[in-house]
Parts: C-alpha cells; sequence; structure tokens
C-alpha cells in the first residue's frame, strides 16, 4: 500500500467533524403556567448544563425578566405569566455573558467573583475577562 492510498484510507476513517454548538446545547426550559404563576420543572438541568451555581442563574433571569420568583426543589417559580420562549431567551443571554469565551467561543469557562467584579476565565484557550454586574 503506497502513502496516497494509506492517506485516502485514513481520511476515510476519520470522525465528521463536530461543531462545539454541538456539544454545548442548553435546554429548552419546560413548564406550565398554573393561575398567574409560570413554572419552569427543568431550571437546575439547565444550569448544570451551563455549569454555573442555580442561584446565580436564578438572579440573572429573574433581574432580566423583572419578576419575582423563587427556587423550589428544582424548578423555578415565577411570579408571573412569562413566556417560554422569554425564558428562553434570557438564559442564553446568560451564557452568553457569563458562560462562553469571547476569545474562541468555548463554553469551558469558569466564573470567579471579587467583590462586584467577576472574572471569566477560558480553560480551554487562557483568555480572561473581567466585569462589572450588581448581579
Amino acid at each position: 500500500m503506497n502513502y496516497e492510498d494509506m492517506l485516502k484510507k485514513g481520511k476515510e476513517e476519520l470522525p465528521d467533524v463536530t461543531s462545539e454548538k454541538e456539544r454545548f446545547n442548553i435546554p429548552k426550559v419546560r413548564g406550565h403556567v398554573e393561575g398567574n404563576k409560570t413554572i419552569v420543572n427543568n431550571f437546575t438541568e439547565i444550569t448544570k448544563v451551563l455549569r454555573r451555581n442555580t442561584e446565580h442563574v436564578l438572579k440573572y433571569v429573574l433581574k432580566e425578566l423583572a419578576t419575582p420568583g423563587e427556587m423550589r426543589k428544582n424548578a423555578v417559580i415565577f411570579g408571573s405569566k412569562i413566556s417560554a420562549s422569554k425564558v428562553n431567551e434570557k438564559i442564553v443571554q446568560y451564557a452568553d455573558k457569563f458562560v462562553v469565551c469571547k476569545e474562541c467561543g468555548k463554553p469551558d469557562t469558569k466564573l470567579t467573583k471579587e467583590g462586584e467584579i467577576y472574572f471569566l476565565k477560558c480553560q480551554a484557550c487562557g483568555a480572561k475577562y473581567s466585569f462589572y454586574s450588581k448581579i
């Protein structure tokens, strides 16, 4: 078997290339409206995918939606009727701000806080960002 044949065989045996977006899929919220409240049943599952503190994500989402809410077991109860698309939108905004690296676009980051300053350190490329946030 010559070099060209081995190269062709090697290329055929390579796995398909997957993008980082495929391995970082944020689950869509699952829940229902009960009276004038919205209940999201899979909030802790979402925060596990984001690899962030549940309380931090909840605080951000509540502030952005301008609604009261609380955690009960694995669910979040919002104090008003909110569409699932609106909650999903705020969770994606959270991921863009507090999870995804601005340099390489990968979700492999650690979030730390010193006073009012947050630091986002990418474990993949080594980039480090600081930003101010009131949440």
